[in-house]
């Protein structure tokens, strides 16, 4: 990792992105996977449950509506009142704060479990997000992430972006969160174990440019590489999209189905 990036200054620049369009009209089909998580980290009724760059708050959602009491994190607030419209929705009692999972703004072995769906991985540090994780979390506690694999669908999305838009360099890639002897080094002595199952997340579009057109409306990261580029930037964009879209689609010409490839990882705290 290059010590000379700039945290707050790309984070700041994160936050506009992740503000930009409307992450929930993405997040809410992903609901199945906070879902399982939850399982996954068998929360129980009345435990103490953190979730950390909760986005539009799946996992939030999913632990309430199992009866813990959750903190429904993030630092984009935006995203914070999408989860809490959900939550009053459904008449769930849920804490929601603005927090950063680099600096979190708890004492030590605050929680019981801590929970992050697709949201931690984009944190640009990845030893400092981690440390606070493990730190927060009580001994014997549970530290459960799904995280997208570089090999899946969205990790291969990601680096089409990057070949069009480069990210800072010296910056790991949020993809190494769907890796496992990466985890084990980011925990390292703090896990007592660590299991990892690998699951799929199936995205349903009606086509490659419907699904185009969703995300770049509304989904912040390609929303706002789109703006970035010039007007043939953008075309060939598109065209590397499609073509990643249509080349895993497994619906063939009737519809898009794409299988995203996710790494679900339950950490339990020594």
């Amino acid at each position: 990792m290059n010590a000379l990036i700039d945290f707050n200054a790309l984070k700041e620049r994160q936050k506009v992105a992740w503000a930009s369009g409307d992450y929930a009209v993405i997040g809410t089909t992903l609901q199945l996977v906070g879902e399982q998580l939850a399982e996954a980290a068998d929360l129980l009724h009345g435990e103490r449950v953190l979730d950390v760059a909760a986005g539009n708050g799946n996992a939030t959602l999913a632990a309430a509506r199992r009866g813990a009491r959750v903190t429904s994190t993030d630092y984009v607030p935006v995203l914070l009142e999408r989860g809490a419209e959900r939550a009053h929705a459904e008449r769930l009692e849920v804490d929601f704060q603005v927090a950063d999972v680099e600096a979190l703004p708890f004492a030590d072995a605050s929680f019981d479990a801590v929970l992050s769906s697709f949201g931690v991985m984009f944190a640009p540090n990845h030893p400092q997000s981690a440390a606070e994780m493990a730190r927060v979390c009580r001994p014997g506690g549970r530290i459960a992430l799904a995280n997208w694999t570089p090999e899946g669908f969205i990790g291969q999305l990601f680096k089409t972006l990057g070949k069009h838009l480069p990210p800072p360099a010296g910056l790991q890639s949020p993809s190494l969160w769907g890796v496992e002897p990466h985890l084990a080094e980011l925990f390292g002595d703090k896990a007592a174990s660590m299991n990892a199952t690998r699951r799929i997340f199936n995205f349903r579009y009606r086509s490659a440019a419907h699904f185009i057109e969703v995300f770049k409306t509304w989904y912040g990261p390609v929303h706002k590489a789109f703006a970035a580029l010039p007007a043939d930037g953008a075309a060939a964009l598109e065209r590397d999209l499609t073509e990643l879209l249509e080349r895993l689609n497994r619906a063939g010409s009737r519809s898009l189905v794409v299988p995203s490839e996710y790494l679900e990882v339950v950490v339990m705290r020594r």
